[in-house]
């Protein structure tokens, strides 16, 4: 059995580098856990903080509901597969898998009998003699597995331990490591800035962003109702389509969302409509994914968006069109970079909301609550921010080879039940709908 539990975790390092900022997160017995976002976000001072290779600068970590915070990382029962390998050069593969079981005095006959079961899983089993730098790239991947695998922990700690590959290896491995860890029932731990890795290998994900935790929960749940703005920016290929939009109530009839020069219309027995219909007269961003836009003939019923495509894309399997539709787009292209000095991911994170509250609604928030349950916050007005506008390039997908071309009108369909609405903060608005 090994559980994991994040309390009001916090890491500032000596310069005063705010890496984690309150992060509360728990990870099941055998489960999959994703830690996902961009370089520089905290995600692997997380995991850094779990294995005792760092010291929380305030909260706990609790390992199986035990205080952990002044616990030695060999006395946590962990194994930890690093991005770099970290392989013996000097050693066979063989001996390199087996060298933990050494240390820890295992005999032999049962050790090497071990490694053979490990190599074996992992496809590696006729390359135990030869040295690192004898494998391919993915080889060595699997004997930095195999060499976590063969001590039987209770925890796996993985900091993207596949970034170095090229794709097809990739996924390749991803579904091997998979498939091996719920075969095991080992607790794992996965750090990437891969959505693609998160998306398909987790059982549950958890994004993070300069320090914050922004979402947690099933791939589903993340990828089709994402709690924050950022979350909804973040995930998907292409991004998912956010607009500003003018929300005007029409009582007993319908909401409507006024995009510009075209508008949508959610219907009042939509049960998210009351919540939407409270910012009467104010700016929200609506947000839809290409797999919600179908084309349609111009005098299709319903509601329809009608754009000149701007370009196109041809991906082999599918094309994308990218349309203008008289609409302004809400950007969110603070995507990496460092914290920087103290108290810097929650000051990022409140200038940028702060930025979407002003250029939404033309006033400042007073205190508004975090995101992610941190407490009120001041928005910071009057600098340009990093959330911009600009024209709206709906990204709709076709058939591989449409017959459209650019400058061409095109007609799209908008599933209304699969559109977000998200406030002026970048918090989502229909927070209880299911």
């Amino acid at each position: 059995m090994a559980t994991v539990a994040l309390k009001d975790v916090s890491k500032v390092f000596p310069d005063g580098t705010l890496a984690v900022d309150n992060v509360n997160l728990d990870v099941n017995d055998g489960e999959f856990m994703v830690l996902l976002g961009p370089s520089g976000c905290g995600k692997s001072t997380v995991l850094r903080m779990v294995a005792g290779l760092e010291d929380p600068t305030s909260g706990a970590v609790m390992l199986d509901g035990e205080y952990a915070n002044d616990l030695p990382p060999r006395d946590r029962g962990i194994a930890m597969v690093f991005q770099d390998f970290a392989l013996y050069p000097h050693m066979t593969v063989g001996d390199n898998i087996g060298f933990p079981l050494k240390l820890a005095g295992v005999e032999p006959s049962p050790r090497d009998e071990r490694v053979a079961n490990v190599a074996s899983a992992l496809g590696i089993g006729d390359v135990l003699g030869r040295r690192p730098s004898q494998l391919s790239g993915g080889q060595r991947q699997r004997v930095a597995m195999g060499r976590a695998i063969v001590r039987r922990p209770g925890l796996f700690l993985m900091d993207e331990p596949l970034s170095n590959l090229d794709s097809g290896l990739r996924a390749e491995l991803r579904a091997e490591i998979s498939a091996l860890t719920r075969e095991l029932g080992v607790t794992t731990i996965y750090v990437t800035h891969d959505q693609a890795e998160a998306l398909t290998m987790a059982d549950r994900v958890a994004i993070m962003r300069k320090g914050v935790l922004q979402d947690v929960g099933t791939p589903t749940q993340v990828y089709g109702r994402p709690a924050t703005l950022y979350v909804a920016a973040f995930l998907g290929s292409p991004r998912m389509n956010l607009l500003e939009a003018s929300v005007y109530v029409h009582l007993d009839r319908y909401v409507a969302l006024n995009l510009g020069e075209q508008s949508l219309y959610l219907p009042w027995d939509d049960i998210r409509s009351r919540s939407v219909a409270h910012y009467h007269g104010e700016r929200i961003v609506v947000g839809m994914r290409a797999e919600a836009l179908t084309p349609v003939p111009p005098d299709a019923p319903g509601d329809v968006l009608q754009g000149r495509i701007r370009y196109l894309e041809h991906h082999g399997h599918e094309s994308l069109a990218f349309l203008d539709v008289g609409a302004t787009a809400v950007v969110v292209d603070e995507m990496s970079g460092p914290v920087g000095g103290p108290g810097a991911g929650a000051r990022s994170l409140r200038r940028g909301l702060g930025q979407v509250v002003q250029r939404l609604t033309g006033r400042a928030a007073e205190q508004v609550e975090s995101a992610t349950g941190g407490g009120s916050r001041t928005s910071v007005l009057g600098d340009p921010g990093r959330h911009h506008r600009r024209p709206a390039e709906l990204a709709v997908r076709l058939a591989p080879y449409p017959a459209v071309s650019s400058g061409q009108q095109l007609a799209v369909s908008v599933r209304m039940d699969a559109v977000h609405f998200f406030d002026e903060r970048g918090d989502r608005i229909d927070v209880g709908w299911r």
